[in-house]
């Protein structure tokens, strides 16, 4: 599937404080970043990609336009995406990210504005933030292939001739091959029971014909 970059304008970095994070330290735990798409419509949003920089956690909403008589609206349709696993450890500190829609907790039409939520609360790391960040769109959709119509659904005209006289028809193999399968089934349980308390080495003893006095 195709993808197109979508121009847009990533806002300021603004700073929030929560819960017993201090910013005295110069350091707040959560950052929220807005993009805004000035020369595009509202789009179908296909992929979110960035390059991570000591980001423990990143939530995402986006404003849709729902329709004309209702004014857009803030739906999160991403909470709480870990990128850092383990907080004593730069694992995941620094990679591309990719996120796509089917990743995501909400239908992704008709995007207007986007906001990036990132979250840090470990004090190991004094600054965090996403960094290249692109937006992508789904592109136009390759024509469909045609194939021939015989293979897939050949009329009696498109069909072709046997090559040999008196092969299968092609239509009826199945249905045989199922009662071949059932009769085969039949006849190895009616042999198994017919064998049962007997030997089948040449020379043994009938166990049916054995009495004891």
């Amino acid at each position: 599937m195709s993808r197109v970059s979508v121009p847009c304008h990533v806002k300021g970095t603004v700073a929030l404080q929560v819960g017993d994070v201090r910013t005295s330290q110069g350091r707040p735990g959560v950052l929220v970043i807005d993009v805004t798409f000035p020369s595009v419509a509202p789009f179908e949003l296909q992929e979110i990609m960035f390059k991570n920089y000591y980001t423990a956690f990143l939530s995402i909403r986006v404003r849709q336009h729902t329709s004309t008589h209702t004014p857009p609206k803030w739906v999160t349709c991403l909470r709480d995406y870990c990128l850092m696993p383990d907080p004593h450890s730069e694992e995941g500190a620094q990679e591309y990210i990719s996120l796509f829609k089917h990743q995501m907790l909400c239908d992704m039409a008709k995007v207007l504005e986007l906001r990036l939520i990132l979250r840090q609360p470990s004090p190991l790391w004094v600054s965090f933030t996403v960094e290249e960040l692109q937006i992508y769109q789904q592109g136009p959709k390759s024509p469909s292939m045609t194939f021939p119509k015989w293979l897939s659904h050949p009329v009696p005209c498109e069909q072709p001739a046997p090559l040999i006289e008196g092969l299968p028809d092609p239509s009826r193999v199945s249905s045989e091959v199922q009662q071949m399968w059932a009769l085969t089934e039949m006849i190895r349980a009616s042999h198994t029971s017919t064998r049962i308390g007997r030997f089948d080495v040449d020379g043994c003893y009938d166990l049916n014909l054995l009495s004891y006095t």
